[in-house]
């Protein structure tokens, strides 16, 4: 969960990623920020984030972001 919030934090530092959960619903993250998560899930946790998974229900959150990877690792 820490490396998610690092690698939100990369992209936006202002924003409370342990308490947020609007971050797509509050437009906090863009089409080129879902991009670079992405790359970088896949790189940090050697997942393949697929185009099914790129929806708003999987980014609003940091939570919902690391529920997805531990999905995608099962």
């Amino acid at each position: 969960m820490k490396k998610i919030i690092a690698i939100l934090e990369d992209i936006n530092p202002e924003v409370d990623y342990t308490t947020c959960d609007t971050l797509i619903d509050n437009q906090i993250l863009d089409s080129f920020a879902i991009l670079s998560i992405v790359a970088e899930l896949q790189e940090e946790f050697d997942v393949y984030v697929t185009p099914m998974d790129i929806k708003p229900a999987n980014f609003n959150s940091a939570q919902a972001l690391w529920a997805m990877v531990e999905r995608l690792k099962a």
